[in-house]
Parts: C-alpha cells; sequence; structure tokens
C-alpha cells in the first residue's frame, strides 16, 4: 500500500526498558518517566519534530508500553493527529521467519520496513525517545542534503571521562567521518554520537538487509550499521550540536536534567520552541501565606503550606504544613504530611509520606540520590 509520499519520515526508538532507572521503570518504558513538573521525557523528540516541520512519525514500542501508548494516543496534543501521516505506535509483530521482539536498534527499523516504504521517502530520520533537548532537526536534514551523505550523525562534545559512554567519531575538516568507535575503552576524541542519524532510504533499506542476513550481528546501529558502512566506503558526515542535551538514562543524570531547569544552564521551557505535552486540566497552583517557595517549579493542581527549596514539583502534590522539600522531583499526586524533610530525592507518582520523616540526605553530604517507588506508602523510615 502506498500513502501521500513524504521526504522524510521520522522514527523514534522508545522501546529501552531504562534499567539504569531501577524503579522509576519497574512498570512503565523510559521515555514514559515525568519529567520537569508537567512533560514526559518523550515529549521532547515529539515536540521537536513538530516544531522542525516533520509530521510522520512511527514511534516503536516494547517494554512496557501500556502507559506510553495511552499517552501519545491520536497524537493531538503534538498535532499529529492527521489523515495524511501524523504518529503511529509500532509495536514489534510476530512475521513468518522471525521473532516477534525487536533484537536491536537496527532490527527495530529493519522490521518496520513496510511501515516506511508505505510513504516513499528520500530520508528517514532515527531518533531515541529518551534524551532531554531542543533541536531544529530541518537543519540538520539540509545539511545532510548539503553534504550529499548517504548517513548523517548528530554529535557533541562531551569531557574525555564520559566519552566511553558513548560512540565516539573522528571527522576531517569537511566533517565526513573517518572513524567510528561504540563506548570505546581509550576513546580517540570527544565528539560523541546523539543517537540521531538521518538516513538517504534506499541506502539504510540495502545495509539493513545485510545486517538481516549476518547472524554474527548485534543488529545495532552504532555497534554494526555504521561501522559497516563506514568499512564500505559510504559517505558518513558528522552534524555538530550546539545545544542543551542530557541523555537521563540513569537517576543522577535524570535528577540533573531537572535541576538544571532551575540553574544558569542555557536551557529552560520558555520561548518560541514549545514542548507540547498531554496532561489533565488542574486547578491552579495554591501556596499558602505560611508557605515558602524558593528558586522551584511548582505545577497547576499543587497544594503547598511547606517550603520548597530547588525542586520541581508536579501537579496534584500536597506538602503539608511544617514539611520541608529541598532538591527534589516531587512527581505528581504525592502527599507530603506534616513536619517530613525530603532532601535530594526523587519521589514516583501517587506515593504516600507520612508525618515526622525524613526521606534522602542533604545534598552537600554527597550520600547520592534516594528514591521513592511509585504509589509507595511510606509511615516509618524502616520501610525506605
Amino acid at each position: 500500500m502506498k500513502l501521500a509520499k513524504k521526504e522524510c519520515v521520522v522514527m523514534l526508538l522508545a522501546g529501552g526498558q531504562g534499567s539504569r532507572l531501577g524503579e522509576l521503570t519497574k512498570k512503565i518504558a523510559k521515555p514514559s518517566v515525568p519529567f520537569g513538573g508537567k512533560y514526559r521525557i518523550i515529549d521532547f523528540p515529539l515536540s521537536n519534530c513538530v516544531n522542525s516541520g516533520l509530521d510522520t512519525i512511527g514511534v516503536l514500542t516494547q517494554y512496557q508500553p501500556l502507559v506510553l501508548n495511552s499517552y501519545i494516543g491520536d497524537g493531538k496534543s503534538w498535532d499529529l493527529d492527521r489523515m495524511n501521516g501524523g504518529i503511529q505506535i509500532l509495536p514489534p509483530y510476530q512475521r513468518v521467519g522471525d521473532s516477534e521482539w525487536y533484537s536491536g536498534t537496527a532490527n527495530a527499523i529493519y522490521q518496520n520496513i513496510d511501515f516506511i516504504d508505505m510513504y516513499d521517502p528520500e530520508y528517514v530520520l532515527i531518533l531515541s525517545g529518551d534524551h532531554i533537548y531542543k533541536m531544529d532537526y530541518s537543519l540538520m536534514i539540509s545539511y545532510h542534503k548539503e553534504k550529499n551523505a548517504d548517513c548523517t550523525i548528530s554529535v557533541i562534545d562531551v569531557p574525555l571521562k564520559e566519552a566511553s559512554r558513548f560512540g565516539i567519531l573522528s571527522s576531517d575538516g569537511d566533517g565526513r567521518i573517518i572513524n567510528f568507535e561504540e563506548k570505546p575503552k581509550k576513546p580517540k576524541s570527544t565528539s560523541a554520537s546523539m543517537g540521531i542519524y538521518v538516513f538517504n532510504w534506499n541506502k539504510l533499506k540495502e545495509y539493513l538487509e545485510i545486517d538481516d542476513k549476518n547472524h554474527g550481528s548485534t543488529k545495532d546501529f552504532g555497534k554494526d550499521v555504521i561501522p559497516l558502512m563506514l568499512n564500505k566506503g559510504e559517505k558518513l558526515y558528522s552534524y555538530e550540536f550546539k545545544g542543551y542535551w542530557k541523555d537521563v538514562g540513569t537517576i543522577d543524570s535524570l535528577w540533573q536534567a531537572n535541576m538544571d531547569l532551575l540553574g544558569d544552564t542555557g536551557f529552560d521551557l520558555s520561548g518560541n520552541w514549545v514542548i507540547y505535552s498531554r496532561h489533565a486540566e488542574r486547578p491552579p497552583q495554591y501556596i499558602s501565606g505560611n508557605s515558602s517557595v524558593k528558586n522551584s517549579i511548582v505545577s497547576e493542581g499543587a497544594v503547598i503550606f511547606g517550603t520548597v527549596e530547588n525542586s520541581i514539583i508536579f501537579s496534584g502534590v500536597i506538602i503539608g504544613e511544617g514539611a520541608i522539600v529541598k532538591d527534589s522531583v516531587v512527581m505528581a499526586d504525592v502527599k507530603i504530611k506534616e513536619n517530613s524533610v525530603i532532601n535530594n530525592s526523587i519521589i514516583d507518582e501517587a506515593v504516600v509520606i507520612g508525618p515526622n520523616l525524613k526521606i534522602g540526605t542533604p545534598k552537600d553530604m554527597n550520600f547520592g540520590i534516594t528514591v521513592i517507588p511509585r504509589e509507595s506508602i511510606i509511615n516509618n523510615m524502616q520501610e525506605v
């Protein structure tokens, strides 16, 4: 079946388990994790697509997809409820001769070749669903065209001590990639892949089919497809990104990305580049006359009777009299009762914390981030 031709189709990889986020992803996929007071992580790549003029998006889900699928719905919140294009959820499915699960990032795209072919695109943009950033993908696509590239990889400079966590590449003076290593023990540069790729679709399809026939492959872009294309002499280019970008795959990085909204990092949620989301309508926030709120984000429907400092407070949170919340992320519908103290923590959704408790330790003590799993009821410290 053929639909109206699209110049570019977006494939958004959103099926990751996110095991390094521990209890936060026990029941939901990583892109579903709440962020910034009213968003979920997947809102960022979806909003980037819409703001970049891209309206045909396949969302590849796998691990614990219920919340994510329900949240995306028909895509109306991102203006993606279209007759021609729009957003489509793409779970793994059984085909003749295939396993039903996505066995790697490349295999996930391979299993959806028919979806992409319906739109007969010139280009395919591949994104990860678990990064926080604002990016105009249309500029990257234009760069890809200018270079007459087969594949363009968006890169960002990272500290040398963190480089071994990423795919690291080296480019010549024109931006053409001359070396690529996935998570090298001894990085040769600090130019890290962001997991954002633009491919010429015909070229990508050719290499996906080659990779599928290679039984020794891990079916991964960084480990298999990109190195193979490079070794075959294809034209791979790097596209340098200068803005804020955070891989929120760990508890520390998720907490830090939330805190970055409060600091002088150059990343904020205001301006013309709107981050769209789907959220329930709530009444205005209420901050009582006896409370204190400093350097914090407090979402609609929150009720504050205590003290909040340097924290992100989601909608529907109730903080009781005498309670203190510092350097923390408190997700939706949490109840913190009177005189409890929360420090340096992430409190997941619908948690109830009883009175006169102490959760977490002050940030300057360097004991790490305390996480309270969703729907927990904490009445004494032995439960934490």
